[in-house]
C-alpha cells in the first residue's frame, strides 16, 4: 500500500494588494443569486424581495407535493439533473471551504441555499425507487415569456422508476444528498441522517435499474441530454457516499468498477452537469492521497492520472489542452461556456490544496507543476469573470461597474409582481418585456451569465441567450473558489476530515432544531509568542484551534514567515525550541529547519506558513541564518 507523509500546510500568500477584486463581495452576491431562482413558498427572510411565491401547484396533478426547488436558468422549468449537480457542487464548496465562508459571514446563507434544494429532493423521492426528475416542459415554457408568479404553462411532473429508469439522474441526486449530509452533519444531525438515507436508496435504485434518464423523461432531451451516459454518475455517487459514510462498500465499488465504468479510462477536458468523470477522479485521488486506497491503490492511481490529465489540460501543459480565448478564458462551447470555466476552476482549486497538503507536485507531460500554479490558474479564471478581460466586463451581474444589463431571464426582465401586479400573458411578455432594449427592471445580483465567445466578444442583448443567460450550475462551483481566494487557505490540512462550522441559518419553514450549547476551547495560560522580527524577516505566530483527546488538550499553532526585504530570501534556517509535537511545512535539517523540498526561496513580500501541534504553549521560533539575493 502506498503511504503518504503527513501533509504540508504551506502556501505562498498572495499580498492583498495583488488580489484586485473583492472576493468576499463576489461570494455574497453569488450566493444571493440562488434566492432569485427559488420556486415555491418564499420564506420570511427572503432577501431578493422582487420575487414572490410561484409554482404552488407543482406535483398536484400527480398526487405528490413538488413545491419548491430551483428554476435552472432563465426559464421556469425545474430540471432535476442540473439542480442535483448544483446542490452537489454547493455542498462540495462548503465541505472544502466552509471555514472560510464562516469567516466571511456567508456560511448560513450558503447552507440555506443547499437546504432549499435538498428539501425539494426529499419531496421528489417519495419511494425508494421513484424519483421525480422534472416539473414543467421546456418546449411550452420557452414558448412563453412570463414571470414565475404568472406561469400559465404546463406544470406536468415527470418521474423515473424501475420500468423507466434513470441511473444518471438518480446517481447525481444520490451524490447531492450524500454531499449535503456532510454539510449538515454537525449542525443538524437528524437532517443529515435523513439525507444520507435518501442517498443510499437513490444509489441502489440507480445501480440496480440501469438506464439513461432522458430515455425515460424524453422531454428533457432537448435541454439536458445525458450524452456521457450514467457510469460517471454511478462512480460519482459512490465516491460521495464513501466520503459521507466511510462505508467500505462504496470504496469497493470504486475499486472494482473503475476500469469497466470509465473512471480510470476517460481522460476528459470537461466537467459539468453531464460529464462527472473529472470530479470523481479528483475525489478518488483525494482518497488515495489520504492513504485510504488499501489494495485498490493501483486502480486509484489510474484515477489520479486522469485527474491530473484534466488539470494539466487546463494549464496548457498536457498532451491535449483546452482551448482558451485570447484573453485567457477556457473556451468549450458558444452556449453558456462559463459553466465549464467555474467547474474546472473549482477542481483546480481543490486539487491544488490536496497536492499542497500531500507535499506533491502536479505531474504534466510538460513537466512538474507546483500546486500554487493550479490555484493561480483558478484565480485567473475568476478574475476574468469579475472583469479582468479585454472588454473590462464583469460577467457576474451586480459586481463591478460594467456588467450585463439585459439578462436572458424571465423574472428579472419583467417588472416585479410586487410593483405591478397586472398579469403578464404568455406571448404578451415577449412583446412587452423580452423585446425591450432597456435594462432589466430587477437586478439579478450575483448571476454568472454564459459569457463571451471564443474571441472575448460579448453581446449584451436579452435575445442572446448563449451569452446572457445565467444558470445555477454556473454559480455553484464558484462559491468555493471565492471563499478560498477571499480568506486564504485557513491553515488546515485539506486531506484531514474537515468539520463544517456550525451556522445558524434562519429558516422559515420548518424552524431549525435548537443548537446544543458548546463550551469554547480553553487557551493556554501563557499567550503564544508574539510577532518577532530578525532584520528583513518577520515571524508571526498564533493559536488557531485546540481540542481534547484522551484527556489531553492539544493546541494547533500557525506561524507565518514573511520576507520584508526587496530581495529574494534564500538558505533560510529557523531555530525552533520547546517544540513537543509534529510540525508540517518545513524541512528538518537536524539542528535547524529550512524551506520545504518544494520551495527553494521566498520572493520579496511573500510569505510561507507552517504549523505544529503539541500540548504546550507556543514554541520559540527564531531566524538562525539566511541569505538575500
Amino acid at each position: 500500500m502506498e503511504k503518504f507523509m503527513t501533509p504540508l500546510l504551506l502556501l505562498l500568500c498572495l499580498p492583498l494588494a495583488l488580489a484586485g477584486h473583492d472576493y468576499g463581495q463576489a461570494l455574497s452576491k453569488s450566493i444571493l443569486f440562488f434566492e432569485a431562482q427559488r420556486s415555491g413558498y418564499l420564506p420570511h427572510n427572503q432577501r431578493v424581495t422582487w420575487r414572490a411565491n410561484s409554482g404552488l401547484n407543482d406535483g398536484k396533478a400527480s398526487g405528490v407535493d413538488l413545491v419548491g426547488g430551483y428554476y435552472d436558468a432563465g426559464d421556469n422549468v425545474k430540471f432535476g439533473l442540473p439542480m442535483a449537480f448544483t446542490v452537489t457542487m454547493m455542498s462540495w464548496s462548503i465541505i472544502e471551504y466552509g471555514k472560510q465562508m464562516a469567516a466571511s459571514g456567508e456560511l448560513g446563507h450558503a447552507m440555506n441555499a443547499i437546504k432549499w434544494g435538498t428539501d425539494y429532493f426529499i419531496k421528489a423521492h417519495p419511494q425508494p425507487n421513484v424519483l421525480y426528475g422534472e416539473v414543467g416542459d421546456g418546449n411550452t415554457d420557452h414558448n412563453c415569456w412570463q414571470r414565475p408568479e404568472d406561469m400559465t404553462t404546463d406544470r406536468r411532473a415527470y418521474k423515473i422508476d424501475p420500468s423507466n429508469p434513470g441511473s444518471d439522474l438518480a446517481g447525481e441526486t444520490a451524490a447531492a444528498m450524500a454531499a449535503a449530509s456532510i454539510v449538515f452533519r454537525h449542525s443538524d444531525p437528524a437532517y443529515s441522517s435523513e439525507l444520507l438515507r435518501h442517498a443510499y436508496q437513490l444509489f441502489d435504485f440507480a445501480d440496480k435499474y440501469r438506464g439513461k434518464y432522458d430515455s425515460s423523461i424524453t422531454v428533457a432531451q432537448k435541454y439536458y441530454r445525458s450524452i456521457s451516459g450514467y457510469n460517471d454518475e454511478l462512480l460519482w455517487a459512490a465516491a460521495w457516499l464513501y466520503q459521507a459514510s466511510g462505508n467500505q462498500h462504496y470504496l469497493d465499488y470504486l475499486g472494482k468498477n473503475g476500469d469497466s465504468m470509465g473512471g480510470t479510462g476517460w481522460g476528459m477536458t470537461e466537467f459539468g452537469w453531464d460529464v462527472k468523470y473529472p470530479g470523481v477522479q479528483t475525489l478518488v485521488a483525494k482518497f488515495l492521497m489520504q492513504g485510504k486506497a488499501g489494495h485498490y491503490a493501483p486502480v486509484f492511481e489510474r484515477y489520479q492520472q486522469k485527474a491530473e490529465y484534466f488539470m494539466c489540460s487546463c494549464l496548457g501543459k498536457g498532451s491535449r489542452n483546452v482551448q482558451k480565448t485570447p484573453g485567457g478564458l477556457i473556451f468549450r462551447q458558444r452556449w453558456n461556456n462559463m459553466q465549464f470555466v467555474t467547474s474546472a476552476s473549482f477542481l483546480a482549486t481543490v486539487y491544488s490544496d490536496y497536492l499542497a497538503s500531500a507535499g506533491r507536485d502536479l505531474k504534466c507531460s510538460a513537466g512538474n507543476v507546483a500546486p500554487a500554479e493550479l490555484l493561480g490558474f483558478a484565480k485567473s479564471q475568476v478574475d476574468y469573470i469579475l472583469g479582468d478581460n479585454p472588454r473590462a466586463t464583469s460577467y457576474m451581474v451586480g459586481y463591478g461597474n460594467n456588467y450585463p444589463q439585459r439578462v436572458h431571464h424571465r423574472a428579472s426582465s419583467i417588472v416585479s409582481i410586487k410593483v405591478n401586479p397586472s398579469f403578464v400573458s404568455c406571448r404578451g411578455g415577449y412583446a412587452t418585456w423580452f423585446s425591450s432594449k432597456g435594462s432589466d427592471p430587477n437586478l439579478l445580483v450575483g448571476a454568472v451569465v454564459g459569457g463571451p465567445d471564443a474571441y472575448d466578444n460579448f453581446g449584451d442583448r436579452r435575445d442572446n441567450y448563449e451569452q446572457t443567460e445565467p444558470a445555477t450550475y454556473n454559480n455553484a462551483p464558484i462559491l468555493g473558489i471565492l471563499a478560498r481566494l477571499n480568506a486564504g487557505h485557513g491553515g488546515y490540512n485539506q486531506l484531514l476530515p474537515v468539520i463544517v462550522p456550525a451556522a445558524n441559518p434562519v429558516v422559515a419553514k420548518p424552524s431549525p432544531a435548537p443548537k446544543p450549547k458548546t463550551i469554547p476551547p480553553t487557551k493556554p495560560k501563557t499567550t503564544p509568542a508574539p510577532a518577532s522580527s530578525s532584520g528583513p524577516i518577520a515571524i508571526q505566530q498564533k493559536l488557531t484551534t485546540s481540542w481534547i483527546s484522551n484527556g489531553k488538550r492539544y493546541y494547533r499553532y500557525s506561524t507565518i514567515v514573511t520576507n520584508k526585504s526587496a530581495k529574494t530570501l534564500k538558505n533560510l534556517k529557523l531555530s525552533i525550541s520547546k517544540l513537543y509535537g509534529p510540525l508540517w511545512g518545513l524541512t528538518n535539517l537536524g539542528n535547524a529547519y529550512g524551506f520545504p523540498s518544494w520551495l527553494n526561496n521566498l520572493p520579496a513580500g511573500k510569505s510561507l506558513e507552517f504549523v505544529y501541534i503539541h500540548t504546550a504553549n507556543a514554541a520559540d521560533v527564531s531566524v538562525s541564518a539566511y541569505t538575500l539575493a
